[in-house]
């Protein structure tokens, strides 16, 4: 059965260039603005193209995580193709047959296409267009409900589902919720469609660039790439030596820093802006 995610039935974002605000002095962050990405939720992917490094956010989806995990320091994605891309929307990958038809011989994953959002979240919101309360949780966009409604449920938490902005990971399923299995896809633009019917749960935190680059599949077969690009290795970085391990340092959403990058952000687009138009700052040393 074919692994796949909709295709996409909206116009393409408008161009990042479209609405231009004048530059604005920002603020050098303070250290205690940053934090260390944990080694065993940062996932490495080697790619033919080069580097893509993605914070996988275990409260999203813990089981989606760890299957990613398993997989991952398994070997089981190393030489993988990318065999469906399209542009603007997502590239696919973590098929071993390479048609979008293949997983691997775990049993096929529940849905979680939500979450249950408690105040230890590390929630921050980011008022914009779109439905309910808009935020980041890591640095994975998230719609949930408001805090205030913690106070009368039973575990005093709130619903919550992954945004599928530029960036996001999700998980490739067929028409079943819970087919999940192995593949998964990168986001180039954003999919408002997918939102809470498929599992959100990372984020590209550097190579976005590296993922446009693939080769790209045509609108004619769905984004079937011909001589496709490949997943060279993919591990989380806990499982790689030290030498070969990278750090990431990302900036705290809750941080004066990237508060001041999303007014920015919010500038340049005016009333159009969405928490999709915020994209994680980070460092990347070593590796």
């Amino acid at each position: 059965m074919r692994k796949a995610i909709i295709a996409a039935t909206v116009a393409a974002l408008l161009a990042a260039g479209a609405a231009q605000a004048p530059a604005v002095a920002q603020t050098a962050p303070a250290a205690s603005d940053w934090r260390t990405i944990a080694p065993e939720n940062l996932l490495v992917i080697d790619t033919s193209k080069g580097r893509v490094l993605v914070e996988l956010i275990p409260v999203a989806a813990p089981n989606h995580a760890e299957r990613i995990r398993t997989l991952a320091n398994q070997g089981f994605y190393d030489g993988l193709k990318f065999h469906r891309v399209i542009p603007d929307f997502m590239a696919q990958t973590g098929d071993p047959k390479g048609t979008g038809e293949g997983g691997s011989e775990l049993p096929d994953l529940k849905a979680e296409f939500s979450f249950r959002r408690g105040r230890d979240a590390g929630f921050v919101a980011v008022p914009s267009v779109g439905a309910g309360v808009r935020g980041l949780v890591g640095d994975l966009p998230v719609q949930t409900q408001p805090d205030a409604q913690m106070m009368v449920t039973a575990d005093f938490k709130v619903d919550a589902h992954g945004l599928f902005c530029p960036g996001v990971l999700g998980m490739a399923r067929s028409g079943s919720p819970d087919s999940a299995n192995s593949q998964f896809f990168l986001m180039m633009g954003a999919r408002e469609q997918l939102d809470g019917i498929y599992t959100a749960f990372g984020r590209v935190v550097s190579g976005l660039d590296v993922v446009g680059k693939l080769k790209k599949g045509s609108d004619a077969e769905d984004g079937k790439v011909t001589d496709p690009d490949i997943m060279t290795r993919v591990r989380m970085a806990s499982a790689l030596p030290e030498a070969e391990r990278p750090t990431v340092r990302v900036l705290n959403a809750g941080s004066a820093a990237f508060a001041e990058r999303i007014a920015t952000a919010r500038a340049a687009r005016g009333a159009a802006f969405s928490v999709c138009d915020v994209q994680p700052v980070a460092e990347v040393t070593g590796g």
